[in-house]
């Protein structure tokens, strides 16, 4: 019951990080309750596929296709670009977990074999790359203004 806790606590945040960069990246104003309710919605499903017997990486290509076409549906943004902003958000993403793990793990001066078992450590460490997403959105958004009307709904 913790664990899966744990993992929407850290999880919810970053796939809001991820869905909120991606749509300033299409220049699509960012509506927080639509990104959330997304977000949720996401953590779920990634959630029930992380714990069913399938390769471990699968959850990630679902929800880059999920993040693409939830913003090709419900905004004027084209599938084409979608995929390309949902794409470069994970990208941002793994170039920001590698560097906060980095970090971490030279402050500790420990090995990774050693953090891992440690559930409550772990996501602590992977809570700070969630807040920089939001953050990352949030300065993509200001610098590139986002046009007006590409909602859908």
């Amino acid at each position: 019951m913790i664990q899966t806790l744990l993992f929407f606590l850290q999880g919810v945040p970053e796939i809001t990080g991820v869905v909120a960069c991606s749509l300033a990246l299409a220049r699509v104003r960012l509506r927080w309750g639509m990104i959330l309710s997304f977000a949720c919605i996401l953590a779920v499903v990634i959630y029930i596929i992380r714990n069913m017997p399938v390769t471990f990486g699968l959850h990630t290509v679902i929800s880059v296709l999920l993040c693409a076409l939830f913003i090709a549906k419900f905004t004027k943004v084209p599938p084409s670009a979608s995929f390309t902003a949902v794409f470069a958000s994970y990208a941002i993403l793994a170039i920001l977990e590698i560097t906060i793990y980095e970090l971490f793990f030279s402050l500790l001066q420990t090995e990774v074999s050693q953090l891992i078992p440690d559930d409550y450590i772990w996501k602590l460490i992977g809570f700070p790359h969630a807040i920089f997403m939001i953050a990352i959105a949030l300065a993509i958004a200001k610098y590139r203004k986002p046009l007006e009307g590409l909602w859908k709904i």
